[in-house]
């Protein structure tokens, strides 16, 4: 269970009452638990805006090494390749140009973009593209299969990083929940017909599916499960100088 305290700054916040069943530790001389606080907070931002970013390049990188492996893409990047191959655009900016898309069906199902969904936008087609200018194609199994299990296993990572910042879904996860909202049909259903629909369009119009589309499938959520434990930051409430040694009258209990 987690003890979520009934206002945003409970039990840091000044008052002539202490709180019952909270101590105070001071770690420096000039600003005690309150500098300890702010550094704690501030800190942790500062990891969460690093995961995102850094979890969004690599996951464009890591979808450029797939490509380059031509033994399969992920389902969305199917279409992207798709639509690349009819358009004369590159694989990113058809990315973005789609990501962005996507994220206007939001207003109607009344989903809240956040810094991380606008990001996603914009980051990983420009770090795929990137990625693609200096990766050169593959030639041959001995190159090709490692190209794509490190495709996929970086997938992983990124879709780890990025998450576990906590800013916000992307624009297609957005999709999914918003329908799954809107429908009342269960998100496992609604993920698996989304992603039908975009590999088979993207397999008509040109995009890549192979080997490569059926392990990613399988492989992408244990990995994403081991990431996200591996890359979960810490509450603001963490390393603080501030103890609570007994439960608040008014504490929400979440499972």
């Amino acid at each position: 269970m987690r003890i979520s305290p009934p206002s945003p700054d409970w039990p840091w916040r000044t008052s002539s009452v202490k709180p019952q069943g909270v101590t105070h530790r001071s770690t420096s001389t000039t600003g005690g638990h309150v500098l300890a606080r702010y550094s704690s907070r501030h800190g942790h931002i500062g990891r969460r805006l690093f995961q995102l970013y850094a979890g969004l390049a690599l996951y464009g990188a890591s979808s450029a090494l797939l490509v380059r492996s031509g033994l399969g893409l992920e389902p969305w990047n199917v279409l992207h390749q798709g639509l690349s191959e009819r358009t004369g655009l590159s694989m990113g900016v058809v990315l973005t140009i789609l990501g962005a898309a996507v994220l206007l069906l939001w207003i109607p199902l009344r989903q809240r973009p956040g810094l991380g969904t606008v990001s996603n936008v914009l980051v990983i087609g420009a770090a795929m593209d990137a990625t693609l200018t200096v990766v050169p194609d593959a030639h041959g199994l001995a190159v090709r299969v490692p190209l794509m299990a490190a495709g996929i296993v970086l997938n992983g990572a990124a879709t780890g990083l990025y998450i576990a910042a906590r800013f916000g879904a992307g624009p297609r996860d957005g999709l999914m929940t918003g329908l799954h909202q809107r429908t009342g049909v269960s998100i496992r259903l609604v993920r698996t017909a989304i992603e039908i629909t975009v590999v088979v369009t993207g397999f008509v119009l040109g995009g890549t599916v192979g080997v490569g589309t059926l392990l990613y499938a399988v492989a992408i959520g244990p990995l994403a499960q081991l990431f996200l434990r591996a890359f979960a930051v810490p509450s603001a409430s963490d390393g603080s100088t501030v103890v609570a040694t007994g439960q608040p009258r008014r504490a929400i209990l979440r499972p």
